[in-house]
């Protein structure tokens, strides 16, 4: 005579508390059978399993209950503890990655759960360490001699593959280009002209410090929000010159008071293969942070464009990030970056950094694609006008 699934798993019960494995595991089975939705029947089962010290049962009882909800953390834990214990670390990463994501969900775990999940916050991190070691010692001689822009890449993804760091995406506020490299840094050979802003800074530099030396209405806050603006992360730097600017282009017009006193910059720029949009590129400005001034994480307006920084004054305790790069600044050495990823800088020291900072189109748009982005935006001005 059959028994319903709520009879046995309470038999079952009693059986685990009269110390009887055998018999609770042939109840719970039955329990099971009768009712294979119910995950905590599969979990029972599991256990009796365990205390038999049958390794495949258990492993398959605990699978059923994933069956029924992927999401079990009970299951999980003890699925993480049985390959761990039989040192299957591969299998025993993942399950305790999972459990540590789940755990990560509640507020406030309970004491005991909060020791498992620091159980499996160590081991993943032991293991990862292990995998790094060996991944570190087998790749890094051949990752070295990859080219410039293949061992960034390659970099980047052993680092996210080991855990040890984010992949940021665009977040364009305005004009979003689809299907363009999300790349923090642009390979400086996208930019043969780089040798030549290399040889210019020195003159670039001196023009700026005669500017700085008079500056009179050139010089402005970089931030300049309006009057209502709710707060936000730019208040400390809103209309202080804590970051000031000197633009020499502006969203597609001259700055003609200072073109004409940096004759030498203004010549270079010019030279230069930069988007030419009426309203809107190019801009061109030195960019001037003052000591202990911290540029918050932000995020810029289009992908269509590179942003070049030529750095000119640069003290020590100076950075820059984008994504999960950060790169200190070398005066005289230009790189170039999407600012629609995440980026941030910062002056720890107690002296002025300048920098040249203008934009180009992005390196990977074709001359046709350049062509219908500036069509684009003339036509959509020209409407709105």
């Amino acid at each position: 005579m059959s028994i319903s699934s709520q009879e046995a798993n309470s038999r079952g019960l009693a059986a685990l508390r009269a110390g009887d494995a055998a018999s609770a595991a042939q109840l719970f089975a039955q329990a099971t059978a009768a009712d294979p939705g119910a995950g905590s029947l599969h979990r029972n089962l599991a256990h009796a399993y365990r205390l038999l010290g049958d390794d495949a049962a258990e492993r398959a009882a605990l699978e059923g209950a994933l069956g029924c909800d992927q999401r079990d953390l009970g299951a999980l834990i003890r699925l993480a503890q049985l390959h761990e214990r039989r040192e299957e670390r591969r299998d025993a990463l993942t399950r305790w990655s999972a459990v540590v994501q789940l755990g990560a969900q509640i507020a406030e775990p309970a004491p005991e759960l909060r020791a498992l999940l620091d159980h499996g916050r160590a081991y993943c991190a032991a293991q990862t360490a292990t995998i790094a070691e060996a991944v570190e010692a087998a790749l890094s001689p051949a990752v070295s001699g990859f080219d410039a822009t293949a061992r960034r890449r390659a970099g980047a993804f052993l680092d996210h593959a080991l855990g040890r760091r984010a992949i940021y995406r665009n977040e364009c506020a305005g004009l979003h280009y689809p299907f363009l490299p999300a790349d923090e840094f642009f390979d400086a050979g996208h930019f043969p002209w780089f040798a030549q802003l290399r040889t210019e800074a020195p003159a670039i530099r001196a023009e700026l410090e005669a500017l700085l030396a008079d500056p009179g209405e050139a010089l402005r806050p970089y931030v300049r929000m309006d009057k209502g603006t709710p707060e936000t992360r730019w208040d400390p730097l809103n209309h202080n010159l804590a970051w000031g600017a000197c633009f020499l282009w502006e969203y597609g017009a001259p700055n003609q008071p200072v073109l004409d006193r940096c004759p030498r910059t203004a010549a270079v720029l010019a030279a230069l293969p930069g988007a030419r949009i009426p309203g809107r590129a190019p801009s061109a400005f030195f960019s001037l942070l003052k000591p202990r001034t911290r540029i918050p994480p932000h995020t810029g307006v289009t992908n269509t464009r590179a942003i070049v920084h030529l750095p000119l004054i640069v003290p020590p305790e100076c950075g820059f990030r984008v994504g999960g790069e950060t790169r200190s600044w070398v005066e005289g050495e230009a790189f170039a970056f999407d600012d629609t990823i995440e980026h941030e800088a910062w002056n720890d020291s107690d002296e002025l950094r300048a920098v040249l900072i203008f934009d180009v189109w992005n390196p990977h748009l074709t001359s046709d694609e350049q062509s219908v982005i500036a069509d684009y935006c003339a036509l959509a001005d020209r409407v709105t006008e």
